[in-house]
């Protein structure tokens, strides 16, 4: 996210590369933040480190706009947001996105992969449903009151099976989406 020029200067750390190196693995950020850091603390200046660093305006104004962004991560971390990712079928980074987000299917308990799967399991049904309803309007249409007599019972549950099913959508819906933009369609439920 660094969006200015770099200022670079070559040190001679005489012996004490391993140490700072170390020091900056255990504190899981680069070496340079670690010694912008101490350099600004001796200077006394306020932290210069790359995490408080702010993204330009105009580049924070557009949300199309990426920026690579390098973060640390245990071995075991890195493998767990790697199977993370894989299990919900997104990229790493669209995976953490989503966690950072709030997206209630990553971070829940159900996989996204579960959610997508119970609304094509419901849209099924719906379709179903529909071809079902079709059929009877035809036989009435004929006048085949008697076979139509056998979709009764599928249409006393009509309204019941049409709410579940937008119930269960809106919900996977909802889930799939970040927490603040749940918000904003609670605040503004017509749009």
């Amino acid at each position: 996210m660094n969006t200015h020029s770099h200022d670079f200067v070559t040190v001679d750390m005489r012996g004490l590369k391993a140490t700072l190196v170390a020091r900056a693995q255990a504190e899981r950020v680069s070496v340079s933040v670690l010694v912008r850091g101490a350099v600004a603390h001796l200077l006394g200046l306020s932290d210069l480190s790359e995490p408080h660093r702010v993204v330009d305006a105009s580049v924070a104004a557009s949300a199309s706009t990426t920026v690579k962004v390098s973060i640390r991560f245990t071995l075991a971390e890195a493998a767990q947001l790697a199977a993370g990712a894989r299990a919900a079928g997104l990229s790493r980074g669209a995976y953490l996105a989503g966690l950072i987000g709030g997206v209630a299917a990553l971070s829940g308990g159900a996989s996204r992969a579960d959610h997508l799967a119970a609304l094509v399991a419901s849209s099924a049904e719906l379709s179903t449903l529909s071809r079902d309803i079709h059929h009877l309007t035809s036989l009435l249409r004929q006048g085949n009151v008697r076979a139509a007599q056998e979709y009764r019972e599928r249409l006393d549950t009509l309204a019941g099976d049409v709410r579940r099913h937008l119930s269960l959508a809106s919900g996977v819906l909802a889930d799939l989406r970040p927490r603040s933009q749940r918000a904003d369609a609670s605040k503004h439920p017509n749009t």
